[in-house]
């Protein structure tokens, strides 16, 4: 199974939450998820930023093997550059069209 969880919100507790269940979903022991990806648009788009909150668990679940995309319509909203993104961080056009491409290819959708 694959999922792809939405960091949408800029509320913080919101974030760590997601961020908790990405990692709830690789440790999981059946060995049923075979892929969790990321997508972070809007107030979200704070938690993959260099010297964020979030910016040790993000970096530790890129490690093994998290793909997290982020929305560069967001970046250009809010003033920020790609340099401003953790390493590892891929952006993609669009963070709407991002989610509905995975979930056309089979990944569920999460979003605390």
């Amino acid at each position: 199974m694959e999922t792809v969880v939405h960091l949408v919100s800029g509320d913080e507790t919101e974030q760590k939450t997601a961020l908790n269940i990405v990692r709830n979903l690789l440790d999981d022991e059946t060995g049923s998820i075979d892929d969790v990806a990321v997508v972070a648009q809007a107030g979200g788009i704070e938690s993959v930023t260099i010297d964020g909150d979030s910016e040790k668990q993000v970096q530790s679940l890129l490690d093994d093997g998290v793909s997290f995309k982020a929305c560069s319509n967001t970046l250009d909203v809010m003033d920020l550059n790609e340099s401003e993104l953790i390493d590892g961080i891929e952006t993609v056009p669009e963070g709407a069209v991002e989610i509905t491409r995975l979930e056309n290819e089979g990944y569920a959708y999460m979003r605390p």
